[in-house]
């Protein structure tokens, strides 16, 4: 259990309805997607009744899981509804997918280029890292350049994964390229910051006239 599920769980919420998510829910959802098993009723029926809390229909557990939603720790799509039977049907558990998780949710989902798109931070820190990209900045220049090429391109769709590295092999090879104002780090060229640099010359020609001073 993630430390977002305990703290979700200590809201003022019933027994029953945590009953319903420890025992019923969570025990065997999915972890790569974060979805429940399919709901049954009848299973979670007997498993949220005791001696002092009794239900009997379906759209009693429906209420029991709003007042999950209400906590947090379970969400439905939207062509699911607490007013419908949600009989063998899953609903998402968002806090129980560990860090690790989230970042294998970003191998799916794919679709095409859009115009509001931006690289997944977490990814593109580690993939900028990995293929030693040593000017981790961006224009947003740069990202509309990469934005516009590939929204010609409406048939290619991608994982949120594979498109911040097609940006990171992109950005790499643009910096690993000739161009001015930029200056050269190893085998690859970086945006020169502003300031001013003095050369040998120069350095040479202070000294002269400082000895002469002197």
């Amino acid at each position: 259990m993630t430390g977002d599920e305990r703290e979700a769980l200590q809201q003022p919420i019933s027994n029953a309805a945590r009953t319903l998510y420890l025992l019923g829910l969570r025990p065997d959802h999915d972890p790569s997607s974060g979805y429940s098993a399919p709901i049954h009723y009848k299973t979670l029926l007997t498993l949220v009744n005791d001696a002092h809390f009794q239900v009997k229909l379906g759209r009693d557990i429906n209420e029991l899981l709003g007042e999950l939603i209400t906590a947090g720790l379970v969400a439905l799509n939207e062509s699911q509804s607490l007013e419908q039977s949600l009989n063998g049907q899953q609903v998402m558990l968002p806090l129980a997918q560990s860090p690790k998780d989230a970042f294998q949710q970003t191998h799916g989902n794919w679709h095409a280029m859009h115009r509001e798109w931006q690289p997944e931070d977490s990814v593109f820190e580690d993939l900028a890292t990995l293929v030693g990209l040593i000017d981790k900045a961006y224009s947003e220049h740069e990202l509309g350049e990469f934005i516009a090429y590939w929204l010609g391109r409406p048939q290619m769709q991608f994982s949120p994964f594979q498109w911040t590295q097609k940006f990171v092999f992109q950005l790499r090879q643009k910096r690993l390229a000739y161009g001015a104002p930029r200056q050269q780090v190893g085998l690859q060229t970086v945006t020169t910051q502003a300031g001013i640099e003095v050369d040998d010359n120069a350095r040479q020609l202070m000294e002269k006239y400082r000895k002469k001073e002197n």
